[in-house]
């Protein structure tokens, strides 16, 4: 009964730290944002932080981990139908809001390409599992005409998480990179062309 209870203390703690540093480093910054000052947000030390975690590197996995399952819990707390382009461009749309964040994963993804990075099968399992639900919910649209036919879904899913992925660069770069608009536009060329423009008569020169 006490290793249970001690257990649940320990996870507790960890949600504690987990969103206490979604906040700090949304707001001072990936570069700014120390395991110290994470440490100081929690009434722990440096040490005593990252046995939660073993690793910085495996925190700053474990964050990214947390903000994609508040980014879901938002989509499907939403009213009304979402799909997942929906979706997806709503939480493009609100990154801009978070660039500690965004800064943050941009580092860590581009650090985890090598396979013993501790990230690595943080991001190896987030592209596989966004591949695999963007991919179904494509070919769902589909069947019911939302989505052009002719498209592979999976390659259509690597192809969006890539976009997202180069937008956030870019918009790293130049803050007047309109994320969600690019996104938008993206999206709009999976929809199946409209049916009555294609059957409109030529306009009369």
């Amino acid at each position: 009964m006490a290793q249970r209870g001690a257990y649940a203390k320990g996870v507790a703690k960890r949600e504690e730290i987990l969103a206490a540093a979604l906040e700090v480093i949304a707001r001072e910054g990936y570069g700014r944002a120390s395991v110290r000052e994470l440490a100081e947000a929690v009434g722990l030390s440096q040490a005593g932080l990252l046995h939660y975690f073993g690793t910085k590197e495996e925190l700053f996995a474990a964050v990214l981990r947390k903000r994609d399952e508040t980014d879901l819990a938002r989509i499907n707390d939403a009213a009304g139908p979402t799909s997942t382009f929906e979706g997806f461009r709503r939480i493009i749309g609100r990154n801009a809001d978070v660039p500690g964040l965004i800064q943050l994963y941009v580092r860590l993804q581009a650090e985890a390409t090598d396979a013993a990075h501790p990230a690595h099968a943080f991001f190896a399992e987030r592209t596989r599992t966004f591949r695999e639900l963007v991919g179904a919910d494509i070919r769902r649209m589909q069947a019911e005409g939302r989505v052009r036919a002719d498209l592979d879904a999976d390659q259509a899913a690597m192809l969006l998480l890539a976009s997202a992925d180069g937008l956030q660069v870019q918009w790293l770069m130049d803050g007047s990179v309109d994320m969600a608009a690019h996104v938008s536009a993206l999206l709009r060329l999976l929809e199946p062309a409209d049916a009555s423009a294609a059957q409109a008569p030529p306009a009369e020169g």
